[in-house]
Protein backbone atom coordinates (compact mmCIF):
# COMPACT_ATOMS: atom_id res chain seq x y z
CA UNK A 1 0.00 0.00 0.00
CA UNK A 2 1.50 3.37 -1.02
CA UNK A 3 1.68 6.35 1.46
CA UNK A 4 1.00 9.77 1.03
CA UNK A 5 1.92 12.22 3.86
CA UNK A 6 -0.37 15.90 4.29
CA UNK A 7 1.95 18.77 4.77
CA UNK A 8 -0.24 21.42 6.00
CA UNK A 9 0.03 24.72 8.09
CA UNK A 10 -0.14 25.59 11.27
CA UNK A 11 -0.60 29.50 10.89
CA UNK A 12 -3.70 31.10 11.67
CA UNK A 13 -3.37 35.14 12.23
CA UNK A 14 -1.23 37.65 11.35
CA UNK A 15 -0.70 40.41 13.11
CA UNK A 16 -3.03 42.05 11.77
CA UNK A 17 -5.51 39.42 13.01
CA UNK A 18 -6.72 38.28 9.41
CA UNK A 19 -7.84 34.74 9.68
CA UNK A 20 -6.35 32.37 7.04
CA UNK A 21 -5.27 28.77 7.93
CA UNK A 22 -5.58 25.39 6.18
CA UNK A 23 -8.33 25.47 3.12
CA UNK A 24 -9.79 21.90 4.07
CA UNK A 25 -11.82 21.59 1.19
CA UNK A 26 -8.21 20.83 -0.84
CA UNK A 27 -7.55 18.52 2.15
CA UNK A 28 -10.84 16.56 1.40
CA UNK A 29 -11.11 16.12 -1.75
CA UNK A 30 -7.53 14.58 -2.56
CA UNK A 31 -8.12 12.64 0.66
CA UNK A 32 -11.21 10.93 -0.61
CA UNK A 33 -9.55 10.16 -3.61
CA UNK A 34 -6.30 8.42 -2.48
CA UNK A 35 -8.50 6.44 0.04
CA UNK A 36 -10.70 5.39 -2.30
CA UNK A 37 -8.05 3.98 -4.04
CA UNK A 38 -6.08 1.89 -0.90
CA UNK A 39 -3.67 4.88 -0.38
CA UNK A 40 -2.63 5.60 3.22
CA UNK A 41 -2.38 9.19 4.53
CA UNK A 42 -0.79 10.80 7.77
CA UNK A 43 -0.21 14.55 7.84
CA UNK A 44 2.37 16.68 9.14
CA UNK A 45 2.38 20.43 10.08
CA UNK A 46 5.24 22.50 11.94
CA UNK A 47 3.74 22.24 14.56
CA UNK A 48 2.22 19.36 15.00
CA UNK A 49 -1.51 18.81 16.54
CA UNK A 50 -4.59 20.70 15.41
CA UNK A 51 -5.22 22.08 12.35
CA UNK A 52 -6.17 25.72 12.06
CA UNK A 53 -9.22 26.67 9.80
CA UNK A 54 -11.68 29.02 8.89
CA UNK A 55 -15.00 28.57 10.48
CA UNK A 56 -16.53 29.78 6.87
CA UNK A 57 -14.71 26.57 5.04
CA UNK A 58 -16.37 24.38 7.60
CA UNK A 59 -19.58 24.80 5.21
CA UNK A 60 -18.70 22.72 2.25
CA UNK A 61 -21.07 19.39 2.60
CA UNK A 62 -17.34 17.66 1.30
CA UNK A 63 -15.47 19.34 4.19
CA UNK A 64 -18.52 18.78 6.51
CA UNK A 65 -18.35 14.90 5.29
CA UNK A 66 -14.26 14.70 5.84
CA UNK A 67 -14.19 16.04 9.64
CA UNK A 68 -17.73 13.33 9.84
CA UNK A 69 -15.35 10.92 9.25
CA UNK A 70 -13.38 9.24 11.87
CA UNK A 71 -10.03 8.45 11.04
CA UNK A 72 -10.13 11.41 9.00
CA UNK A 73 -10.53 13.84 11.76
CA UNK A 74 -8.53 11.99 14.13
CA UNK A 75 -5.05 12.34 12.29
CA UNK A 76 -6.42 15.36 10.71
CA UNK A 77 -6.37 16.98 14.14
CA UNK A 78 -3.50 15.11 15.48
CA UNK A 79 -0.81 16.00 12.56
CA UNK A 80 2.02 14.93 13.04
CA UNK A 81 5.63 17.05 13.88
CA UNK A 82 8.39 17.21 11.61
CA UNK A 83 10.58 15.57 13.69
CA UNK A 84 8.31 12.56 14.44
CA UNK A 85 8.47 11.63 10.39
CA UNK A 86 10.19 9.47 9.15
CA UNK A 87 10.34 10.02 5.01
CA UNK A 88 11.46 6.67 3.93
CA UNK A 89 7.96 5.94 4.84
CA UNK A 90 6.37 7.64 1.88
CA UNK A 91 5.70 7.40 -1.80
CA UNK A 92 4.59 10.91 -1.95
CA UNK A 93 3.94 14.58 0.01
CA UNK A 94 1.30 16.84 -0.82
CA UNK A 95 0.81 20.34 0.21
CA UNK A 96 -2.75 21.86 0.00
CA UNK A 97 -3.47 25.40 0.09
CA UNK A 98 -5.17 27.79 2.16
CA UNK A 99 -3.21 31.09 2.58
CA UNK A 100 -2.06 30.27 6.40
CA UNK A 101 0.81 27.71 4.03
CA UNK A 102 2.64 31.53 2.60
CA UNK A 103 3.22 32.30 6.44
CA UNK A 104 4.91 29.15 7.65
CA UNK A 105 5.47 26.48 4.95
CA UNK A 106 7.99 28.06 3.26
CA UNK A 107 10.05 28.85 6.65
CA UNK A 108 9.91 24.96 8.02
CA UNK A 109 12.94 23.45 7.65
CA UNK A 110 11.70 19.99 8.83
CA UNK A 111 8.81 19.62 6.47
CA UNK A 112 11.39 21.02 3.23
CA UNK A 113 14.04 18.59 3.94
CA UNK A 114 11.47 15.95 4.07
CA UNK A 115 9.91 16.59 0.75
CA UNK A 116 13.55 17.09 -0.84
CA UNK A 117 14.01 13.20 0.50
CA UNK A 118 11.12 11.94 -0.80
CA UNK A 119 11.67 13.42 -3.81
CA UNK A 120 15.33 11.98 -3.61
CA UNK A 121 14.53 8.75 -3.20
CA UNK A 122 12.18 8.43 -6.40
CA UNK A 123 8.56 9.34 -4.55
CA UNK A 124 6.31 12.11 -5.89
CA UNK A 125 6.42 16.07 -4.46
CA UNK A 126 2.46 17.50 -4.98
CA UNK A 127 0.83 21.17 -4.55
CA UNK A 128 -2.49 22.84 -5.06
CA UNK A 129 -3.06 26.47 -4.82
CA UNK A 130 -1.00 28.22 -1.87
CA UNK A 131 0.00 25.01 -1.30
CA UNK A 132 3.12 25.43 -3.72
CA UNK A 133 4.50 28.26 -1.50
CA UNK A 134 5.72 24.51 0.52
CA UNK A 135 7.83 24.22 -2.45
CA UNK A 136 10.02 27.12 -2.20
CA UNK A 137 12.31 26.71 0.02
CA UNK A 138 12.66 22.48 -0.70
CA UNK A 139 16.14 21.45 -2.07
CA UNK A 140 17.55 17.89 -3.42
CA UNK A 141 21.01 16.08 -2.19
CA UNK A 142 22.91 17.67 -4.68
CA UNK A 143 22.03 21.63 -3.13
CA UNK A 144 19.54 23.03 -6.05
CA UNK A 145 16.16 23.77 -5.68
CA UNK A 146 13.46 21.25 -6.08
CA UNK A 147 11.30 23.38 -8.25
CA UNK A 148 14.67 24.96 -10.36
CA UNK A 149 13.41 24.66 -14.17
CA UNK A 150 10.87 22.73 -13.17
CA UNK A 151 6.77 22.92 -15.02
CA UNK A 152 4.74 23.76 -12.53
CA UNK A 153 1.44 26.13 -11.47
CA UNK A 154 -0.16 27.67 -8.36
CA UNK A 155 -2.43 30.26 -7.39
CA UNK A 156 -1.40 33.38 -9.72
CA UNK A 157 -1.63 36.97 -8.61
CA UNK A 158 -4.47 37.34 -10.69
CA UNK A 159 -6.36 35.27 -8.63
CA UNK A 160 -5.11 36.51 -5.58
CA UNK A 161 -5.93 40.62 -6.81
CA UNK A 162 -9.67 39.03 -8.00
CA UNK A 163 -10.22 37.93 -4.08
CA UNK A 164 -8.51 41.17 -2.90
CA UNK A 165 -5.61 39.51 -0.63
CA UNK A 166 -2.56 40.60 -2.57
CA UNK A 167 -1.56 42.91 0.03
CA UNK A 168 -2.53 40.53 2.90
CA UNK A 169 -0.21 37.50 1.89
CA UNK A 170 3.73 38.12 2.70
CA UNK A 171 4.44 37.41 -0.84
CA UNK A 172 2.68 36.97 -4.43
CA UNK A 173 2.79 33.25 -4.70
CA UNK A 174 3.36 33.42 -8.62
CA UNK A 175 6.17 35.71 -8.25
CA UNK A 176 8.36 34.00 -5.25
CA UNK A 177 8.12 30.57 -7.61
CA UNK A 178 9.72 32.47 -10.49
CA UNK A 179 12.06 34.08 -8.65
CA UNK A 180 13.41 30.30 -7.08
CA UNK A 181 13.81 29.42 -11.00
CA UNK A 182 10.43 27.42 -12.06
CA UNK A 183 8.51 27.69 -14.83
CA UNK A 184 5.28 29.12 -13.76
CA UNK A 185 2.06 28.75 -15.71
CA UNK A 186 -1.18 29.12 -15.48
CA UNK A 187 -5.02 29.47 -17.04
CA UNK A 188 -8.23 32.06 -16.35
CA UNK A 189 -8.80 32.42 -13.19
CA UNK A 190 -10.55 29.48 -10.99
CA UNK A 191 -10.64 27.34 -13.74
CA UNK A 192 -8.96 23.60 -13.49
CA UNK A 193 -5.24 23.38 -14.64
CA UNK A 194 -2.68 20.35 -12.99
CA UNK A 195 0.72 20.69 -14.35
CA UNK A 196 2.87 17.54 -14.55
CA UNK A 197 7.13 17.94 -14.54
CA UNK A 198 7.82 13.63 -14.16
CA UNK A 199 7.32 13.58 -10.31
CA UNK A 200 6.42 17.08 -9.48
CA UNK A 201 2.56 17.82 -9.27
CA UNK A 202 0.92 21.19 -9.16
CA UNK A 203 -2.49 22.10 -9.46
CA UNK A 204 -3.63 25.88 -9.95
CA UNK A 205 -6.44 26.57 -7.80
CA UNK A 206 -9.65 24.93 -5.24
CA UNK A 207 -11.07 23.43 -8.74
CA UNK A 208 -7.73 21.76 -10.06
CA UNK A 209 -7.45 19.53 -6.43
CA UNK A 210 -9.19 16.47 -7.85
CA UNK A 211 -7.41 16.16 -10.98
CA UNK A 212 -4.35 16.70 -9.06
CA UNK A 213 -5.06 13.39 -7.18
CA UNK A 214 -5.68 11.64 -9.78
CA UNK A 215 -2.43 12.13 -11.49
CA UNK A 216 -1.21 11.74 -8.29
CA UNK A 217 -2.82 7.91 -8.27
CA UNK A 218 -1.57 7.47 -11.71
CA UNK A 219 1.96 8.20 -11.24
CA UNK A 220 2.00 5.96 -8.08
CA UNK A 221 0.49 3.51 -9.89
CA UNK A 222 2.93 3.33 -12.47
CA UNK A 223 5.52 3.04 -10.11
Amino acid sequence: MSKVLFAVTSHFKDDSGWESGCYVLEVAVPYFHLIKNDIEIDFVSPKGGPVPVKKLDLDDPKVKSFLKNKEANEKFHASKLPTEVNAADYDAIYFPGGHGVAFDLPYCEGIAKIAGKIYDKGGVVCAVCHGGAGLLNVKLADGSFLIEGKNLTAFSNKEEEAIGTEKKVPFLLETALIEKGAKYSCVANWQEYVVVDGRLITGQNPSSDLEMAKELVKVLKEK
